[in-house]
């Protein structure tokens, strides 16, 4: 066997689903991605290359390349690098991926990543699972798996990408300012395992300690509040505008109007206030830490 057919025989035992399914309802996604598919096909027959010789020189099946010239599955970078290559067409099908790494997650991910993009200060209340923004790779992985019915594997490495490509947050300059208030048993509860667990802890820590982080702990012991209902999200943007989201209010949908937004903010502000103080908070997840 050669090293090209032990190369492709590779890449198709370990990612014989190069890609990420299409959202159907996601116009703009499926727009760019019936674009660059049209331009992988007609860059292909051009150079006289069939489907089949196409798949086995970028090491995929011929199926997977009609999915993606079809605009039915959303290639991943390496895929189109490699297509490019093959192709000789000197980096304009690598340049692809700028326009489909903008929809290669699902369209409410990548709606609320451009939100927090925008942001100058976030607030999030959790109450059955550490926050989305806080999650390491490993927990992320856990808690989806748990899911039921549980999704495709492909589906679920694609929510993992999609939930670590919104901490981009922490990078942001200037940093805007960000509120987390986690309730004590999602961080008792060991999720994916005691390293698993432990690393995401640490993480805790890590971010808790960012200037522009503030990071709270509601004990369980503490007496009703506002968020035992669910989830409370707000995002306040430059120009004064804010949105906001609570499971329990407005039928959990998000909401903009000042009116709805201030109940959320009161109810936000009082889970704060009854929550330990920051320090305090970081010094109780030294000692979960520290209990085993």
């Amino acid at each position: 066997m050669s090293v090209d057919d032990g190369e492709a025989e590779q890449h198709g035992a370990e990612a014989h689903e190069p890609g990420w399914e299409v959202d159907p309802d996601d116009e703009w996604g499926v727009a760019v991605l019936t674009t660059v598919g049209r331009q992988l096909k007609l860059r292909r027959e051009a150079t006289g290359m069939r489907a089949s010789d196409f798949g086995k020189a970028v090491g995929y099946g011929e199926d997977m390349v009609f999915k993606i010239e079809g605009g039915k599955r959303i290639p991943r970078q390496e895929y189109l690098d490699k297509a490019d290559e093959v192709l000789r067409a000197g980096g304009l099908i690598s340049a692809t991926w700028e326009d489909v790494k903008k929809v290669r997650y699902p369209k409410k991910v990548r709606e609320l990543g451009w939100l927090e993009a925008k942001a100058v200060e976030i607030g999030v209340y959790e109450c059955n699972t550490v926050a989305e923004l806080l999650q390491t790779p490993a927990h992320a992985r856990a808690v989806i798996l748990a899911a039921q019915p549980p999704y495709s594997p492909d589906d679920m490495e694609r929510m993992v990408a999609a939930r670590l490509a919104r901490q981009s947050v922490y990078d942001r300059d200037p940093a805007p300012s960000i509120h987390f208030v986690l309730e004590e048993a999602p961080l008792r509860r060991q999720v994916g395992g005691t390293m698993v667990w432990r690393q995401q802890l640490e993480r805790l820590l890590d971010v808790g300690r960012l200037n522009n982080v503030t990071l709270q702990v509601m004990p369980t012991n503490t007496e009703a509040h506002p968020g035992m209902d669910g989830r409370i999200e707000l995002l306040k943007f430059p120009d004064g505008t804010a949105v906001g989201r609570a499971d329990g209010m407005f039928n959990g949908r998000p909401v903009n109007d000042p009116r709805h937004v201030r109940v959320l903010e009161l109810q936000y502000g009082t889970i704060r206030a009854q929550a330990l103080p920051p320090r305090e908070s970081l010094a109780f997840i030294e000692r979960l830490l520290g209990e085993k």
